[in-house]
C-alpha cells in the first residue's frame, strides 16, 4: 500500500496548484479540473463549474474509482471520466492535471505536432508530446483515449481542448504541465524566427534513454529504456528539422525580415503616390 500525504495536505495541494495554473495563465475562468489520490479507492478532485482561481477547500470532492461521490458540495468536475482512466490505466501515478494551455492549444488548432525532439531537459523528463484526434469533451470516448496514451506518456495534448499531465505527486504534474507550454512557447518563437531545429537522432535517443533510467517514467517506456529509438517517436528519430528543415519539419526556411531604420518617415504606398501627385502637380503650375 502506497504511503500517502495526509488528506488535509492533499487539499491544499489541490487549492495552491489550481490558483497556480490560473496565475501561470494555463487555464481561464471554469477550465480544467485537477484530482489527487486520497486513498488506493478514493480520488479527492476539484468540483465542477468552480473557478481554479479562486478555489475553496468547499470546492474539493471525493469519489471512489466508479466515480461515485463519497462527500463534498456539488458535483466532481464533468471530466472525471478522463482522470478515473488515467489512474486506472497508470496505478503508479498519484494526481492528475487537465488545464487549457494557450500556446499548446495553439499548436494543435494550427496542426503542428509537438511529438518533436527539440530541447535536451524535455527529452529527459517527457519524452514526446503526441496530440490526440479531436474527441468532444466530457465523453467516454475521450476518456478512453486520454487512458490508453497515457499508458506510455506523463503528458500529452487533446486536439484544441488542452493537456493532461500525470504525476507522482499534484507537484509533479503541474510541473509537467508548465514545461510543456514553456516548449511551445520556444518552438513558436524558433519558428518565428526562421527555422526549429531539432537535436540530432542520435542525441535524443541518448538524452531519453538516460532520462528514463534517472527520473523514470510510464513503466511501458521505462521498458524501452535500452531500445534502439527508446520511446521516442519516428519524428524524432528521423531529425528532419536538424538544420535542414523540409517540409515535413517542424518549419521549412523562412524569409528573415528585421525592422529598418529610414532618414524619411515609411509610408503607406497610397499616401506616398498621393504625395508624388501632388509635387507633380506643384511642378506643373509652377513651370507655367
Amino acid at each position: 500500500m502506497t504511503r500517502r500525504p495526509p488528506e488535509r495536505q492533499l487539499r491544499d495541494d489541490l487549492l495552491r496548484f489550481g490558483r497556480l495554473c490560473y496565475e501561470r495563465h494555463l487555464l481561464v475562468a471554469l477550465d480544467g479540473n485537477l484530482s489527487v489520490r486520497l486513498s488506493d479507492d478514493l480520488v479527492l478532485c476539484t468540483q465542477a463549474g468552480c473557478h481554479k482561481g479562486f478555489l475553496e477547500d468547499r470546492h474539493l470532492v471525493v469519489i471512489d474509482l466508479s466515480g461515485k461521490k463519497v462527500r463534498g458540495e456539488g458535483e466532481p468536475t464533468s471530466e472525471m471520466a478522463m482522470h478515473l482512466a488515467a489512474y486506472r490505466e497508470r496505478p503508479d501515478i498519484e494526481a492528475v492535471v487537465h488545464a487549457h494551455p494557450p500556446m499548446c492549444i495553439a499548436f494543435t488548432v494550427a496542426g503542428i505536432s509537438m511529438a518533436r525532439c527539440v530541447l535536451p531537459e524535455v527529452v529527459l523528463t517527457l519524452g514526446a508530446v503526441p496530440t490526440l484526434d479531436y474527441t468532444t469533451t466530457g465523453t467516454s470516448d475521450l476518456a478512453t483515449q486520454v487512458g490508453r496514451a497515457l499508458r506510455s506518456h506523463d503528458g500529452v495534448m487533446m486536439d484544441r481542448h488542452g493537456a493532461v499531465c500525470v504525476g507522482s505527486s499534484v507537484l509533479d504534474a503541474f510541473c509537467k504541465l508548465e514545461t510543456m507550454e514553456h516548449t511551445a512557447k520556444v518552438m513558436k518563437w524558433a519558428r518565428d524566427l526562421g527555422q526549429v531545429q531539432e537535436l540530432p537522432a542520435a542525441e535524443a535517443v541518448h538524452l531519453r534513454s538516460m532520462g528514463l533510467k534517472r527520473y523514470g517514467g510510464p513503466p511501458e517506456a521505462v521498458a524501452k529504456a535500452d531500445a534502439a529509438g527508446a520511446d521516442l517517436p519516428a519524428a524524432c528519430l528521423g531529425c528532419s528539422g536538424c538544420g535542414t528543415p523540409t517540409e515535413t519539419g517542424l518549419a521549412p526556411r523562412a524569409t528573415f525580415s528585421v525592422a529598418r531604420v529610414s532618414a524619411t518617415p515609411i509610408l503607406p504606398q497610397s499616401q506616398r503616390h498621393l504625395e508624388d501627385e501632388v509635387r507633380k502637380a506643384v511642378a506643373e503650375h509652377l513651370r507655367s
